[in-house]
């Protein structure tokens, strides 16, 4: 939309009820965050200290923001250090910018939204967004960062069909309204709708976020408006690239953070060229956050990652070659890493977990064959199925008793929980499923087994993304009491590409994958999960395809639950008030339950975490969840410290986490 200068929108011009609204976003910075401190307190960080004093570096004063944000830490650290960390692919290099979880407005661990990036953020109405940025703050390479990386992003990326084929993301176009953008001056940024948009503020908190701004100063002799055609044929080819727009989005990857010449605001920076074995990340020293000493975070110089077969990571860090691991661990490897913290010089932690369900399984009602589509279709089927589960024979015999037994909803943490949400078809009863299969009219045939109405055995494959032990052993116990039903049960792995392909092509008959990724949601959070509206729901993908595409690709909802769902989504988008999208959100959570469109198992389950017991400012007790929370980034990992020089003595350092 066009831009234009227009006064910026402040707390005093605010109407009494609007200021009311902001404590819904959270806009209490200086609260949550500390406040600002003046220069003269800063300290130079030792790492920096030879450049700066060859004047290769400016002084620590000089790269801060005027009022950077004071972090609060369970204890003041000392810089230095390296920490080091197991992935399985250079691919993860993504996962430094989930975990530094620097964000124009982040959660804080009680999920309430503030300010980070930003100074601060007016809102009018729920849809009105005045963005304001932080006097001197900057790029990773010395650059300012200002309104005209807003603007570039949203007029030369967004809106260049070229470099954006679909235009802008959901989040900026709730039910279909785009926003009106305008520049108000240098540091300052508006966003504007007709209606309310609740997507916006959580789509920049996010784990992968919206990023509405880009490196302008960097990204502009990529693009077509800024350089002339023949410098960019010759960069084209010097790459080796299609075209200008390919070169562009190949260097303007701020989520895969997978380029080492890309400015970035995250704490630590990529320094090594991809792919590799080794890939080192060191601190930005730029970085916009301070603790109440005045020495600037991060902490931790460097973070180093290994590669190594994803399979062999829980062996590697039971021997002691991760100081913080989480990924690729799982609950049935905390005996054996318990049994090396000792000997190896780390601790194990167990944080909770946040989705609705450790492991959910799918029936696809979008499948193609059309006797199991009208099956699965069935309520009475799905309702069978989940009453024929045993839930507590799972928990006890894989999760030691610890799981949340029940569907796949959101977690007793959540202000929306209701126990009939869970428990709705979810208690063990076998008696009663045979009968639901009796009345659709599912014969048994002479070996006992039931058949389809065509003759066939009911035989269900469940497919997933990859072996996993937990999976397997999942499967295995319901495979018997399944089979009481007499219905047959297999499982059948395969590489991600190939089982995404196939649930989004209708080949996949039934899958089992985490539940929904949001088991902490507040009102205020997006329903989404709820109703179909993305592809890569296992549900119901075309239905989902359909709103993700705006009706281009996919199938229209045919069920009236699904078609209700999707109303009541696009409801929530447009509510004014917490009460309304309370309402809407309780409604979709007791279809939800009804339906069984997800068979939920167990949740709550555990997460090993390995931590290095020199690491400080790591929290004992933590939840472990992509949205909201990005793993590790909700507790601020650049205030995480080392307390001692590596040396003999660090493995009989007593552990004192915080």
């Amino acid at each position: 939309m066009t831009r234009r200068a227009a006064t910026p929108v402040g707390f005093a011009s605010l109407r009494p009820q609007t200021l009311l609204r902001l404590a819904w976003i959270g806009v209490i910075a200086v609260l949550l965050l500390g406040s600002p401190r003046a220069q003269a307190q800063l300290q130079e960080t030792p790492a920096l200290a030879s450049a700066v004093a060859n004047g290769t570096l400016p002084p620590v004063a000089s790269r801060v923001p005027r009022q950077p944000v004071v972090a609060e830490l369970a204890t003041l650290g000392r810089p230095g250090g390296e920490l080091r960390m197991l992935m399985s692919s250079p691919k993860d290099t993504r996962l430094m910018v989930v975990y530094g979880y620097a964000r124009l407005v982040g959660y804080t661990q009680s999920l309430v939204l503030a300010p980070d990036l930003l100074a601060g953020i007016d809102v009018e109405d729920g849809r009105i967004f005045t963005l304001r940025l932080r006097t001197g703050h900057r790029w990773s390479d010395g650059h300012p960062f200002t309104a005209e990386d807003f603007r570039y992003w949203f007029e030369d990326v967004a809106q260049n069909r070229e470099l954006s084929a679909t235009g802008l993301p959901v989040s900026l176009s709730p039910n279909g309204e785009l926003p009106y953008f305008e520049v108000l001056d240098e540091r300052t940024v508006r966003y504007s709708w007709l209606q309310p948009n609740p997507l916006f503020l959580p789509a920049l908190a996010g784990p992968s976020p919206l990023f509405i701004y880009s490196p302008a100063h960097y990204l502009k002799p990529f693009h077509s408006r800024y350089t002339n055609k023949s410098m960019l044929d010759a960069l084209v080819k010097q790459n080796g690239v299609r075209n200008w727009a390919t070169l562009h989005n190949k260097r303007d990857s701020m989520y895969h953070n997978d380029n080492v010449d890309l400015p970035s605001l995250q704490p630590w920076v990529l320094k090594t060229k991809l792919p590799a074995e080794r890939i080192i990340f060191e601190r930005n020293a730029y970085y916009h956050r301070v603790d109440s000493a005045g020495r600037q975070l991060p902490y931790i110089d460097r973070v180093v990652y290994s590669i190594a077969n994803s399979k062999i990571i829980p062996a590697k860090t039971g021997a002691g070659e991760s100081d913080l691991q989480g990924r690729y661990l799982s609950f049935d490897d905390y005996t054996f890493l318990k049994a090396g913290e000792t000997q190896n010089g780390y601790t194990v932690l167990l944080w909770r977990t946040g989705p609705g369900s450790q492991l959910a399984l799918y029936p696809n009602l979008n499948v193609d064959d059309e006797i199991w589509r009208n099956l699965v279709r069935d309520v009475r089927f799905r309702r069978a199925l989940s009453l024929a589960t045993d839930r507590h024979e799972i928990n006890q015999a894989i999760y030691f008793g610890l799981a949340i037994e029940g569907q796949n909803t959101v977690l007793p943490e959540s202000p929306l929980y209701r126990p009939e949400y869970r428990s709705a078809w979810s208690a063990y009863n076998l008696d009663e499923a045979n009968r639901l299969l009796d009345l659709i009219g599912l014969k048994r045939g002479g070996d006992g087994m039931r058949q389809l109405p065509d003759g066939r055995p009911m035989d269900i494959v469940v497919e997933d993304s990859g072996e996993s032990r937990e999976k397997t052993d999942v499967i295995e116990l319901i495979r018997d009491s399944w089979r009481q039903l007499g219905i047959r049960l297999f499982a059948r792995p395969m590489q991600l590409t190939l089982f995404r392909r196939r649930v989004f092509a209708g080949q996949t008959l039934m899958s089992i994958d985490k539940g929904i990724e949001n088991g902490l949601a507040t009102a205020d959070m997006s329903p989404w999960e709820f109703a179909p509206t993305a592809q890569h729901q296992l549900e119901w993908p075309k239905w989902g395809q359909y709103f993700e595409t705006k009706r281009i690709a996919g199938e229209r909802p045919e069920l009236p639950g699904a078609i209700r769902q999707k109303e009541l989504y696009e409801s929530w988008l447009g509510a004014a008030g917490a009460e309304e999208r309370a309402r809407i959100w309780h409604e979709m959570l007791g279809i939800w339950a009804d339906e069984v469109y997800s068979i939920g198992l167990i949740a709550g389950v555990r997460q090993p975490i390995v931590v290095n017991k020199r690491l400080r400012n790591v929290p004992i007790e933590g939840t472990y969840n992509w949205d909201p929370g990005a793993h590790f980034g909700i507790y601020r990992p650049d205030g995480f410290w080392f307390e001692q020089a590596p040396g003999p003595a660090a493995a009989a350092t007593p552990n004192r986490l915080h």
